[in-house]
């Protein structure tokens, strides 16, 4: 099997435009695309792939898009993303319906959120997890150990070290808004 994102452990995550075209410098196949609006999406979208890169576009965060199966249904139509993340598990299940990488997105912020995601991971299947906040390296080995599906560190890494960390707990990938960890290299 090919692994996850080409190898790649740090995937840089834009909010603009101007954050597009600085990853598109970057030596980087994967980007995440966070938030933006109907109106923009596609065009930004379109922008990235421009520039060689696979857009993983977080469903969630399209203003004036509601997130239903007939918004994915024009995402993965229209929009033609290389992966949806959501925290929808009817998001994720429309996602791989569609043949597109699907990232599950949890919030682990106590052991409700905990029990109910691994409950949603199991029910949906997706093709990766992404765990917030990403500076958990203990629940990453937890889910690592429980799962066989790969995990993605994302929210309030601001240090290498902290990349170290959780990618050794058995991270996959480490998603960052961060441009100074951008071109950060393992």
């Amino acid at each position: 099997m090919k692994e996850l994102f080409d190898g790649q452990k740090i995937i840089p995550a834009a909010h603009n435009q101007r954050d597009i075209e600085k990853i598109s410098a970057l030596d980087v196949s994967y980007m995440v695309m966070l938030e933006t609006h109907v109106a923009q999406v596609k065009s930004l979208v379109q922008l990235a792939k421009s520039t060689g890169k696979k857009v993983l576009l977080h469903a969630d965060l399209i203003n004036g898009l509601k997130n239903d199966d007939y918004a994915i249904d024009f995402i993965c139509q229209e929009i033609r993303p290389d992966g949806i993340i959501s925290t929808r598990g009817n998001v994720i299940l429309k996602a791989k319906q569609h043949k597109v990488l699907a990232i599950q997105r949890l919030f682990m912020i106590d052991s409700s959120a905990y029990s109910k995601g691994m409950g949603l991971v199991e029910k949906v299947q997706p093709d990766a997890i992404e765990l917030l906040p990403g500076i958990l390296p203990e629940q990453i080995a937890k889910m690592d150990a429980c799962l066989q599906i790969p995990i993605i560190a994302g929210g309030l890494i601001e240090r290498s070290t902290q990349i170290d960390a959780v990618l050794a707990a058995g991270a996959t990938a480490v998603t960052t808004s961060n441009k100074d960890l951008w071109e950060t290299v393992f």
